[in-house]
């Protein structure tokens, strides 16, 4: 027998409660994990419900509990369950062995009379035996004959039953008496509640376990063993079958909290248009991809949640492994390739604002099997789908979904809350063409043929990056770079995202998932310089004006907050979605980022570096004017950071890393001080701006300050902060930044003992310290490229070329890289791809394909 044999909905309903954050497992003894016998000292459990109470409570989230009518002691005994399942005797009253010291005088007394009313009627019925608990008495007439049993059962009901403190439990051939509040439903809620349980699971066979039957609720499910009435959901025939039902349970459970067949993170490709990405596993399925913008609800979190998550898949009806999946070169499609199938993937760029679409085309000689499994605001809101002759209709969602599929003919199924749709299709007779449109109930053709809408979506990629100016080591990645840092540009807001993706964990099966779907002040200033830096001056343009547009929200530009939405709004709180298991079993999934309220005082600097080196590349280009070169409005933003940093550069913070815990004085945050005002005097000195003479007094006094304060004797080392010793990767930049020269010697020794304290392999670690969060975390890429571009200033031009060369090997086979990498897995986390990252290998690229002397500068 195996678990196909439970019945359909009942494996349905096991699947759907185990998919909840906390699950409390909760089983009767007699009768359900262990079979009805003769003699009760003999009931032992079966095996494999053992095996399975003991699995569920070792997962994560997870509470394994037996209510049962006997004796605590008694149960403890004859069970042998470990300790990880929680035992909880005489009907749900006894919760440990030191219960009885509990029970008053009075109660004790009573229990005695007890005990002596029903040994003389068990004395005068043959076969019927007493159990003596500590706060109870119980009469059992398992052994005794029909009519013998029913008498006594009468002499107890009408004698010692009606007595004043007794509580009465019935149950098969048995009756307890009991001087304290015996409910299993009470047990159950109490376990419920120490547990935190977001739903519940109760087996029973007992009338006894009817109480605790009541009390089910919501996604709770009752299973009653054996025939009869029950107010449970669910029944099964016998004590078997329970053991199947566990066995299923747990292996549900357990798929889902592990994140069943995660892919690798560094083999995930993204697509991209103007303002939407989405992503791709190696084997073409659409594993991420969220509407109405990239920070809004995912539509598909098969990346977080596995199949239940939602997805679009399409593969071979004869499986089989992709042969390859690459990008078109210069351009953001995707194509993935089987032995005799191949499917196209792009995001068009044609459509409305209010719109996000996915074009996938089906081309080959093999038959493909295509599932398209919806799940809007991350699996949260149940979906029907309708098949139209033209397509799908998605129902259930606040905005309108259809798949445009003609000629498709689909299957719909239900997993009891949401339907997908099931399709064969043989390209051999002419390619597939599926259109995902989110935000129109529009199934009719698009106005361009799709071959024009995939050459205007290309040629928009490749127009772009044929005018760039790459740098000559690695130039294919070099480009693959560049394309990936414009696809994380919001095109309508001016706003860049960190990265594409929330949740990917810093430690896989770790607590270290954060949501970088947003807009980084930081972030976003690094990487458009990284483009100007290329010879593309839009993305730079296009996010000074969302600044702008931020500050016009602010009573002042010190109240600038670290990060906001892609449309500069304040983030809403940090959350959890509880329904998604996470990328490999990582949780929590969040949603919103808390780092949006803490102070982080080096945001101004970037900024201000960003102007000048658009400043600078527009000199370069050939514009004269200076009101052309330093526009009056990048002037002005220039003032208000420094003005920014007057106000505010004494204060501790919370850093560049973020940290959850008490602010300090970062020595990076106080360098970044230190640079706004040192690119503001540069700027204006070359265009004759005016300057406040308290700009260059405060330059001198953050360099002095940093310079005394950030130098640490012991560690030989400038340090993270003015308060310790440890070190930060980040602290590079009092040399990267030109705050003291390369040549001084404590630069140096800084440099040498970053590599010492956090080099591994082939990756940097930000720092070592203990930042309150539980777990690890990987190196960072974008502390990597800071060690090249420092071994390049202290003249280690061999060790900059070979920790390059690590960096360019960690990238995955489509180009992309996530935000860290873990050296002894060799496997790449957090969240992808990642700007930072991007932006840290160009600037590797470019240093090191600079002659030596350049390089220097």
């Amino acid at each position: 027998m195996s678990a196909q044999d439970l019945p359909l909905e009942l494996r349905r309903a096991l699947s759907t409660v185990a998919r909840v954050p906390r699950l409390l497992v909760a089983s009767d003894y007699d009768g359900t994990l262990a079979p009805i016998v003769s003699d009760p000292a003999k009931a032992h459990p079966h095996r494999e419900s053992v095996s399975a109470l003991r699995a569920l409570a070792g997962l994560s989230g997870t509470t394994a509990a037996v209510i049962s009518g006997r004796a605590l002691r008694d149960l403890a005994a004859l069970s042998r369950l470990p300790v990880e399942v929680q035992l909880i005797g005489s009907h749900g009253s006894e919760f440990d062995v030191g219960f009885v010291h509990a029970i008053d005088n009075d109660a004790k007394h009573l229990l005695q009379e007890l005990q002596s009313a029903l040994s003389q009627i068990a004395a005068d019925n043959p076969g019927v035996t007493v159990e003596t608990k500590p706060a109870s008495v119980a009469l059992h007439v398992r052994n005794a004959s029909p009519e013998i049993g029913h008498r006594a059962l009468s002499q107890v009901r009408l004698g010692p039953a009606c007595w004043f403190g007794v509580q009465v439990t019935e149950g098969k051939a048995v009756i307890e008496l009991a001087v304290v509040q015996t409910d299993k439903g009470t047990a159950l809620n109490t376990v419920r509640h120490q547990a935190g349980a977001s739903a519940a699971v109760f087996l029973g066979d007992d009338v006894t376990d009817e109480k605790a039957f009541r009390v089910l609720s919501g996604p709770d499910i009752g299973i009653k063993v054996g025939p009869g009435e029950s107010l449970a959901k669910f029944q099964v025939d016998n004590t078997e079958a329970v053991a199947r039902a566990l066995a299923f349970l747990l292996e549900e459970r357990r798929t889902w909290l592990a994140g069943a067949s995660a892919p690798r993170i560094e083999r995930l490709t993204m697509l991209a248009n103007a303002r939407s990405v989405a992503l791709l596993t190696p084997d073409a399925t659409v594993t991420w991809f969220c509407h109405p913008e990239p920070d809004s609800a995912a539509v598909f979190a098969h990346l977080l949640g596995g199949p239940q998550g939602g997805h679009f898949t399409i593969e071979p009806e004869r499986p089989g492994l992709p042969l390859s999946q690459r990008y078109v070169d210069g351009t953001m499609t995707v194509e993935t390739r089987w032995a005799s199938l191949q499917v196209v993937d792009y995001l068009p760029h044609d459509v409305a604002p209010t719109r996000t679409d996915l074009t996938r085309v089906i081309t080959g000689d093999a038959r493909a099997v295509v599932t398209f499994a919806p799940r809007p605001e991350f699996g949260q809101v149940p979906v029907s789908l309708e098949a139209r002759t033209d397509g799908l209709r998605v129902h259930g969602t606040n905005d309108p979904i259809v798949l445009r599929s003609l000629g498709v003919h689909w299957e719909i199924v239900t997993d009891g809350t949401h339907e997908s749709a099931r399709a064969v299709v043989d390209p051999s007779k002419g390619s597939i063409m599926l259109e995902l449109r989110c935000g129109t109930n529009d199934l009719d053709p698009a106005e361009i043929d799709e071959p024009d809408r995939r050459r205007n979506a290309e040629r928009y990629w490749s127009e772009w990056a044929t005018q760039l100016t790459l740098p000559t080591l690695k130039p294919d990645l070099m480009k693959r770079s560049a394309l990936t840092l414009r696809g994380l540009v919001h095109v309508p807001s001016g706003s860049i995202l960190a990265a594409a993706t929330t949740s990917l964990p810093e430690d896989i099966g770790g607590v270290r998932n954060w949501d970088y779907r947003y807009c980084w002040l930081r972030d976003a200033a690094l990487t458009a310089h990284a483009l100007v830096s290329l010879g593309s001056f839009t993305e730079a343009e296009g996010f000074l004006g969302w600044v702008h547009q931020v500050l016009e929200t602010l009573p002042g530009p010190e109240r600038l907050h670290p990060l906001y939405t892609l449309y500069g709004e304040t983030l809403p709180p940090e959350a959890s979605i509880d329904q998604l298991p996470g990328y490999a079993g990582s949780r929590p999934v969040r949603v919103g980022n808390a780092a949006n309220m803490q102070v982080q005082l080096d945001v101004f600097g970037p900024i201000v570096d960003l102007i000048s080196s658009l400043a600078h590349a527009r000199e370069v280009r050939g514009i004269t004017h200076p009101t052309q070169v330093l526009p009056d409005p990048d002037w002005e933003l220039v003032r208000a950071m420094v003005a920014a940093v007057q106000r505010r550069w004494q204060e501790p913070d919370h850093g560049i890393w973020e940290i959850r815990g008490t602010p300090r004085h970062h020595v990076y945050s106080k360098v970044m001080g230190w640079l706004t005002l040192d690119r503001a005097l540069t700027l204006a000195q070359k265009f004759d701006r005016e300057t406040d003479p308290a700009w260059a007094v405060l330059r001198d006094t953050i360099a002095d300050e940093v310079k005394v304060k950030g130098w640490n004797d012991e560690v030989q080392s400038f340090t993270a902060a003015y308060d310790g010793t440890d070190l930060d990767a980040a602290t590079l930049h009092i040399g990267l930044s030109g705050l003291i020269e390369p040549s001084d010697p404590r630069f140096a020794a800084t440099v040498v003992a970053t590599e010492a304290e956090l080099r591994s392999g082939s990756t940097v670690y930000r720092y070592r310290r203990d930042d309150g969060l539980p777990g690890g975390e990987g190196g960072f890429h974008l502390c990597a490229a800071w060690l090249v571009e420092a071994y390049l200033l202290i003249g280690k031009r061999s060790d900059a070329e070979a920790l390059f060369a690590q960096l360019v090997d960690v990238a995955g086979p489509t180009g992309l890289l996530s935000e860290e990498y873990d050296p002894v897995a060799e496997r790449s986390l957090g969240n992808h791809p990642q700007a930072y990252s991007h932006l840290g290998l160009l600037r590797c690229a470019q240093l090191l394909g600079q002659p030596v002397e350049a390089a220097l500068v």
